[in-house]
């Protein structure tokens, strides 16, 4: 039994990847989630997930943070990405914050199919169009960010999220149920993970990982 867990809060394209999973996939667990909060809840609490595809725009994903976000909190979930913006970049930077692959939402039924049977196989998955295009990025220092995010525990990314936000420790405190002293406790490994100085560093930091919903661009 494969389980999948599809996080898109559009329903049409939602369907698209139950047709294309039920192509290529004989026996299939599927769950669905609209936005962040429900999938960290199924990820925590369901049974144990093979594949997650996740949208980068959905509510509260934030871009490329609810994806590592995810990776630090549930390494063990294969993640692809699936995204309206497929530029270069923005593929290259997902799978530098651990996705497996990307997959475009203007893909065919046929290449998605091909995309998700590439992936359950344990294989990354780019489209071939792309690829040349993706490899030949400039990095710059996602590589450094990710793997400092990597460190962090899901506690300190959570409190890191609330940081970016611009909470204090005492709202920080109560959200999470913990005390302030832990917080700051909390604050000091953020801070020597990222190897940042100060909150606002650490905030800055976070939001590298924040994109561009394609849908609010504005053509001129």
């Amino acid at each position: 039994m494969t389980r999948v867990l599809i996080a898109d809060d559009h329903p049409l394209f939602r369907t698209a990847l139950k047709q294309a999973l039920g192509a290529c996939v004989r026996s299939l667990d599927l769950y669905e989630a609209e936005d962040l909060d429900q999938t960290r809840a199924l990820l925590a609490d369901g049974p144990d997930f093979d594949l997650l595809l996740l949208d980068l725009h959905m509510p509260g994903s934030n871009g490329l943070a609810g994806l590592a976000g995810i990776r630090c909190e549930f390494p063990g979930v294969a993640v692809v990405v699936v995204s309206a913006n497929d530029d270069p970049g923005v593929i290259r930077r997902a799978l530098d914050f651990g996705a497996a692959g990307f997959i475009p939402k203007n893909s065919k039924l046929d290449l998605l199919a091909e995309a998700l049977e590439a992936v359950l196989n344990c294989r990354t998955w780019v489209p071939t169009h792309l690829q040349r295009s993706v490899i030949a990025m400039d990095r710059n220092d996602d590589t450094a960010l990710a793997t400092r995010i990597a460190r962090l525990t899901p506690q300190q990314f959570r409190v890191l999220e609330m940081v970016a936000d611009g909470k204090l420790n005492k709202q920080i405190a109560d959200r999470l149920g913990i005390q302030e002293r832990t917080v700051k406790a909390h604050m000091s490994e953020i801070f020597g993970k990222l190897e940042v100085r100060n909150r606002t560093q650490a905030g800055v930091a976070f939001r590298r990982l924040q994109l561009v919903d394609p849908a609010m661009r504005i053509d001129h």
